[in-house]
């Protein structure tokens, strides 16, 4: 049986403690929606260490925005998730190895179903199809020194299994947090599915809940779903959250 992972940090360290003593010089990351939330401490923290990190965002002036108030080598760079030409366009221009993939980015809770251009539930696009499209386009960069990809997905993937007999809602009545929940579960699928296959190239995926976290994700939500959820769960802020 593998050795059992331990840890000295706990639900309230942040990601700067968690990379304290870290030497990330020479490190390439990309993090995705990494000019707010846990994607901005997230980024943060690897910049602090000495990494390289890219901001992919959708909004490029936000990335800019958001690089150029961080310490370090920070870039942003345009990347929408539900356009797979855009996730193509920035595979293409990637240059040189790439040592960390951070799959954040996500929307939650649309109120109305919405679709792409090509027919999938907006939800599952950005929050999965994107990340998967995007790492199988940076295989190549990934595995050429060897590289982690973490997924940031939700405890709300017990929501709702992936229904793969319909994956955009086109037979059962559209739920907001359900197909959020759906996304999730895939973002889980995929890091199981990207270990298996790619370990022997020296890429391994890690899901995550980075845990109840207060950001623009909710905007979509009743105003008092966070009301309710702070009775059971305690909130956190990013900087906590993105130490997971």
């Amino acid at each position: 049986m593998p050795a059992r992972i331990t840890t000295p940090f706990g639900a309230t360290s942040t990601a700067a403690e968690v990379v304290a003593g870290c030497d990330l010089r020479g490190r390439r990351v990309v993090v995705t929606g990494g000019a707010a939330g846990i994607g901005l401490e997230t980024a943060r923290a690897l910049a602090s260490a000495g990494a390289d990190v890219t901001l992919a965002v959708r909004d490029a002036a936000a990335g800019e925005c958001a690089a150029a108030a961080l310490p370090g080598r920070v870039a942003a760079r345009r990347l929408d998730l539900a356009d797979l030409d855009s996730v193509r366009a920035f595979a293409a221009a990637w240059d040189g190895p790439l040592h960390g993939l951070v799959a954040n980015a996500a929307i939650m809770a649309l109120p109305q179903r919405e679709l792409t251009p090509d027919g999938w539930e907006l939800q599952l696009a950005t929050n999965h199809r994107g990340h998967f499209a995007l790492a199988h386009a940076l295989h190549a960069a990934l595995a050429s020194e060897g590289a982690r990809i973490v997924v940031v997905s939700s405890g709300a993937h017990l929501r709702s299994p992936v229904v793969f007999d319909d994956l955009h809602f086109t037979s059962r009545p559209y739920d907001p947090l359900a197909a959020y929940a759906q996304s999730k579960t895939a973002n889980v699928l995929f890091a199981a599915g990207a270990t298996a296959r790619w370990a022997r190239d020296g890429v391994t995926a890690n899901a995550l809940m980075p845990g109840a976290i207060a950001t623009g994700l909710q905007r979509h939500l009743d105003p008092g779903y966070l009301e309710r959820a702070r009775g059971s769960l305690p909130l956190k802020s990013p900087r906590p959250a993105a130490a997971i």
